[in-house]
């Protein structure tokens, strides 16, 4: 299996088990035991919201979904899999 075959399954079986934040990212766990991050800016509800709004996410889907009713934000775990692996390409 190449990169692209494993980053496409791996984006496939995304399910975020934590979701945590320090000052300057966003960070998620995966049911498969890995961490990525990304930069809040990239997300201005996130951005712009309190600690206590942030902290204030529910999991949906089994953990397909992050939704944050107070800031009425949604964001999918293949999607914030498929942004962090943008991210690094870029690199």
């Amino acid at each position: 299996m190449n990169i692209l075959e494993t980053n496409k399954t791996e984006s496939m079986e995304a399910c975020v088990t934590r979701v945590w934040f320090d000052k300057e990212h966003i960070f998620v766990q995966l049911q498969n035991g890995k961490n990525i991050s990304a930069p809040i800016k990239q997300f201005p509800r996130l951005f712009n919201g309190t600690d206590e709004q942030r902290n204030q996410y529910e999991l949906w889907n089994d953990g397909k979904w992050i939704h944050w009713e107070s800031l009425d934000e949604d964001l999918s775990a293949e999607g914030f899999l498929q942004n962090q692996q943008q991210l690094i390409s870029r690199s």
